[in-house]
Order: structure tokens, then C-alpha cells, then sequence
């Protein structure tokens, strides 16, 4: 395996990264109503824990509310329960056809836990970006040992796998940043 073919698939691998702390943010709940929240809301269709988006419309017509429009009426109730057992907090309201999800207003104390959240989701990123880091010198190193590279050419590829390491760490940051502003925008 090439230089190149290293960095290529651990690049490849710390983007993935970024995009799994976006889509992990995106289902943190702020003041703001997003059918995002629900992704993660399994509900049980015919014997399969399938998403909620998969068995219903959701939509969001208004900042702070998200209707919930089943396919199929029968499954109004299963998915009332399974976002109460949720630990989004929400409680939703049922009129026969369609569900409503009413966003609150967060608490100062709350969006603080909430960037506490984040903050700790964001460092799980970091170290999530830092492995990789090291999965890549390790096979840099070995390219090394069999005499594939140069120990000039090691070091070299050790200075640029750390440059795009702070690549990638520095836009988890940005995510971060810009996660922690949405949750703090009253």
C-alpha cells in the first residue's frame, strides 16, 4: 500500500467522522423544531424497528412544532409510545390522524447541558480523528520496516498525516461552535 492509498482512506475516514458529529448534533434538540430531532426514534412496524421518517410524514409548519402523519393510521399509537420513551422529552398530542410535537422553550440551565453535551460529543470526535491518525502512522511505520519508504519519507508523511489531523480537528471545532450558537440563540 502506497503513501497515497494511506492517506486517501484515512482522509476518507476523518471526513466520515465530521459527518457522523453532524448528524449527531442535528437530533440534539434545541429551541428549534427539526424532523432531525426524530432520526433516532425507532418505531415497530410489523415486527421491524424502523425510523419514524420511514413510516410517516413529518413536517414542521410552524418554529416550534413538528406533525407526524402515519401512512398508516393503526400506527399512531406506536409511534405516540415511542416518542414518549424517547429521551427527547417531548409529549406528544394525538388527534386521531396525525401527531403534534410542541418544541418548548429552553432553559438557561438546560441549554447549558445541552453545550455540555455537545462539547463531550465533539471531544469523542477528536479522538475518534486522533485514531485515526494513529492507525495511519502505524502503517506508515510498516511501510518503513519492509524498506517501502525512506525513514525521510516517513517523517515527512508523519508531518502531513498531522497537518490534516488539525485539518479535520479544526472543523470538528467549527461544527461545535456552531451547534454550541444555535443551542445558545434564545
Amino acid at each position: 500500500m502506497a503513501v497515497k492509498e494511506i492517506f486517501a482512506s484515512h482522509e476518507d475516514k476523518m471526513k466520515k467522522t465530521i459527518d457522523a458529529l453532524r448528524r449527531e448534533f442535528a437530533s440534539i434538540r434545541t429551541g428549534r423544531a427539526t424532523p432531525a430531532l426524530l432520526d433516532k426514534i425507532m418505531v415497530d412496524y410489523y415486527g421491524t424497528p424502523s425510523p419514524i421518517n420511514q413510516v410517516a410524514n413529518i413536517s414542521v409548519p410552524e418554529p416550534r412544532m413538528i406533525t407526524i402523519q402515519p401512512w398508516e393510521r393503526n400506527m399512531i399509537g406506536d409511534i405516540e409510545r415511542a416518542i414518549m420513551k424517547s429521551d427527547l422529552g417531548l409529549n406528544p398530542v394525538n388527534d386521531g390522524t396525525m401527531i403534534r410535537l410542541s418544541i418548548p422553550q429552553l432553559t438557561k440551565e438546560r441549554r447549558q447541558e445541552i453545550v455540555k453535551v455537545v462539547h463531550k460529543k465533539t471531544e469523542e470526535g477528536r479522538v475518534g480523528i486522533r485514531n485515526i491518525r494513529r492507525d495511519a502512522i502505524d502503517a506508515l511505520k510498516k511501510l518503513e520496516k519492509t524498506k517501502e519508504i525512506s525513514e525521510d519519507e516517513l517523517k515527512k508523511a508523519q508531518d502531513d498525516m498531522q497537518k490534516l489531523t488539525d485539518k479535520y480537528i479544526k472543523e470538528a471545532d467549527k461544527v461545535m461552535a456552531a451547534k454550541e450558537k444555535e443551542v445558545m440563540e434564545v
